[in-house]
């Protein structure tokens, strides 16, 4: 009876497991993004569906219309991923950021527009909490700026733009100013840039109806001479920063005045094993959403750094795990903190890792997924 009934039973069955709308919804699945960074058909944005039971990666689709798409940013309503996309990156030319519309859960995404960044080497964006204001780092430039979004999630022109000035010890890399990172605290009242060129955070007052950047009270604060702050990220509890020196590997720690949006430095750690006598520079740190660990990446020594975040903030290490691949170049965690993806850039993988939720100890999942040039990792609730 049921065999002749299958016909007609499976088009019911298939609609109740995609849902009405085509898409997935397996509770143990995540949409991920990941970029390729370079140009042609390579040069895309790939979406994969993450299984975080058994953390296997399925490509699903990819979106070929960006080139050099080095760096993205999600909306905080999952509807609209932000892009950089550059002809020729670094070149003399303008960068842009290209909006996109996320079409549910399939991984297709609609191009919306594109704006100048008003800067080169555009390699960082940052979302703030309204999804009504786009920030962008330039590197070679040392800029940064913001764009209004629209209400139908495309962007403006350019609404501010900081250029920032100055120099440090490092004549290789610290001759001139290089916007690294630009970053919204959780209040949504301030955003920080981490300038390598002149080791310095600087510090901005975001009005997120205008889209607007001005100067806070403390404009800036110091890194350590020759520290090269790249990556930044604000603990869960909004009261910590932390900070991921590319130039001298280590990871900061300042303590966060939310009504003033002073910095205050606490530590520095370093993130490289005590043994290690080659060249290496840090690239990215995130933190799991319990507040609990944080990992910090090592390009050389091809590891991830793993520490325990204390009550007041402070960072021990808990061990030094290598990356599986050349070059991590950017990490996320999922949203439930089980897992952590590495983006190994010249590498050309991507690996999977299960953290421990006792220890923060990471273990590899699976084989490295392979692609061109992965360059950064979106990973949606």
């Amino acid at each position: 009876m049921i065999r002749h009934l299958m016909p007609y039973l499976f088009p019911i069955m298939v609609s109740v497991m995609l849902g009405n709308t085509g898409e997935r919804t397996n509770a143990n699945e995540r949409l991920v993004f990941i970029s390729a960074f370079t140009t042609g058909d390579d040069g895309a944005i790939h979406a994969y569906l993450l299984d975080t039971d058994t953390g296997h990666l399925k490509l699903v689709r990819r979106t070929t219309d960006v080139e050099n798409p080095f760096f993205m940013a999600v909306s905080p309503d999952h509807k609209f991923l932000y892009s950089i996309h550059a002809k020729t990156f670094g070149g003399t030319e303008n960068e842009q950021v290209a909006a996109y519309e996320i079409d549910g859960r399939t991984g297709r995404l609609k191009l919306l527009n594109r704006q100048s960044t008003r800067g080169s080497a555009s390699c960082y964006l940052d979302v703030d909490a309204t999804g009504k204001t786009v920030l962008v780092a330039n590197y070679s430039t040392g800029s940064v700026a913001s764009l209004p979004v629209r209400n139908d999630g495309s962007l403006g022109e350019v609404s501010s733009f900081i250029q920032h000035t100055g120099s440090s010890i490092n004549p290789a890399r610290q001759k001139e100013p290089h916007a690294h990172s630009i970053v919204v605290s959780p209040d949504n009242r301030f955003a920080f840039a981490a300038d390598l060129g002149i080791d310095k955070l600087l510090g901005y007052r975001l009005d997120a109806t205008t889209a607007k950047l001005s100067p806070t009270r403390q404009s800036f604060v110091r890194t350590l001479p020759g520290a090269g702050p790249r990556h930044l990220t604000f603990a869960p509890n909004g009261k910590h920063v932390y900070v991921i020196n590319e130039l001298a590997n280590s990871v900061t720690l300042f303590d966060y005045v939310v009504e003033s949006g002073i910095l205050i430095q606490r530590q520095t750690i370093p993130t490289l094993p005590k043994d290690f006598d080659g060249t290496s520079k840090c690239a990215d740190v995130k933190i799991t959403p319990n507040g609990k660990f944080l990992y910090g990446t090592n390009r050389g020594d091809d590891s991830i750094a793993a520490y325990s975040i204390g009550e007041d903030g402070q960072l021990t290490l808990i061990e030094i795990q290598p990356s599986k691949g050349q070059g991590p170049q950017n990490l996320a965690i999922t949203s439930d903190g089980k897992l952590l993806l590495c983006a190994n850039m010249p590498g050309d993988n991507v690996i999977v890792f299960r953290i421990d939720p006792r220890t923060g100890r990471l273990k590899s999942v699976g084989e490295p997924i392979a692609m061109p040039k992965p360059s950064c990792i979106m990973v949606l609730p």
